[in-house]
């Protein structure tokens, strides 16, 4: 997870853009011809993905970009320690 691309994402994406991005490399991950490394890389996209919907979701509830970013970056590291 980069929280630069999921910025990005949240600020140039609306959440059913992303939800339907989402969507379509979920299905695509599936694919029985896929390599390990693009399963890997399919698997990158897919979490800034989730990683921006969550930010857009903090946004909506009023917390600025700046602050929704590093809460989910926090909510992430902190499940990572656990």
């Amino acid at each position: 997870m980069k929280l630069p691309v999921i910025k990005t994402i949240q600020k140039t994406c609306t959440p059913e853009q992303i939800e339907t991005a989402l969507e379509v490399l979920e299905n695509i991950s599936e694919a029985p011809s896929l390599k390990e490394p693009e399963i890997d890389v399919i698997g990158e996209l897919i979490s800034n993905l989730c990683g921006a919907l969550e930010v857009h979701e903090l946004v909506a509830g009023g917390m600025t970009e700046k602050d929704a970013g590093n809460t989910f970056m926090k909510k992430v590291l902190g499940s990572i320690d656990r």
